[in-house]
């Protein structure tokens, strides 16, 4: 694994997003950073970190997809190694809220985002962004955030993290082909609210921010949350036509 480690930056998807344009990386190449000033979340949200506080990593994946329809298996993929990272320290109540924030009990502990870049040669190089709550215990203006730190009242070494985690995405990656409906079962298994009634915020502006009753039934294979809803239909929403509330 090639780190590269950076005091400050906008965003370290952003970065490594440059620096893989312009010449060609090592697969897994790791850029860190101990402030990030413009981190993104999804749907073009903002991630905000204490310096110095949290892991803020970037990670370069490439030779895994080759089908657009096929990205979420690296979500898929990521979620779980992060998961496992975070289990070997004894995190408690660990889940994925769909598609790929990572909670621990009710409360957003880190989130990811990919970026995947299609090649001329039809390659999709993907670029995984991890924030990760690790030190921080200020969450005074997000409520629904929380850290290892204060969920374990201990203090973590976060410099050890990404090469765990880089760890176990290789080992998945390499075992994906074999083990693809093994690793769907356990992303399945470890979403959060699975089963459980309760209420969504429809974003499609034609439904004028209604809100719902459903039940997360499962996820299609191109990553859409599947909702029971109240008159016993099933419906499939992408990340950018529903909120969870909770």
């Amino acid at each position: 694994m090639k780190l590269i480690k950076l005091d400050a930056i906008d965003s370290t998807n952003d970065f490594l997003k440059a620096l893989a344009s312009q010449d060609e990386l090592d697969n897994f190449t790791v850029v860190t950073a101990e402030n990030q000033t413009k981190g993104k979340g999804q749907m073009g949200s903002k991630w905000q970190s204490e310096s110095g506080k949290n892991l803020i990593m970037s990670a370069l994946v490439k030779d895994f997809l080759y089908d657009n329809e096929q990205v979420f298996n690296l979500s898929i993929i990521v979620s779980l190694a992060v998961i496992e990272t975070l289990n070997s320290f004894d995190i408690p109540d660990l889940s994925i809220k769909w598609p790929n924030d990572i909670m621990s009990y009710n409360k957003k502990i880190g989130g990811i985002l990919i970026e995947n870049t299609l090649k001329s040669d039809g390659r999709i190089v993907s670029v995984v962004g991890l924030g990760l709550n690790v030190n921080q215990t200020n969450f005074t203006e997000l409520p629904h955030a929380s850290s290892l730190a204060v969920i374990t009242k201990n203090t973590f070494d976060k410099d050890i993290l990404p090469e765990l985690i880089i760890e176990k995405i290789q080992q998945k990656i390499d075992l994906w082909e074999t083990n693809f409906d093994i690793f769907w079962k356990q992303y399945f298994n470890t979403l959060f609210r699975k089963g459980i009634p309760m209420p969504f915020k429809n974003l499609d502006p034609q439904a004028s921010g209604q809100n719902f009753m459903g039940i997360i039934q499962g996820v299609s294979s191109v990553g859409k949350i599947q909702i029971l809803l109240e008159d016993d239909s099933v419906s499939e929403f992408d990340i950018k036509e529903v909120q969870m509330l909770y």
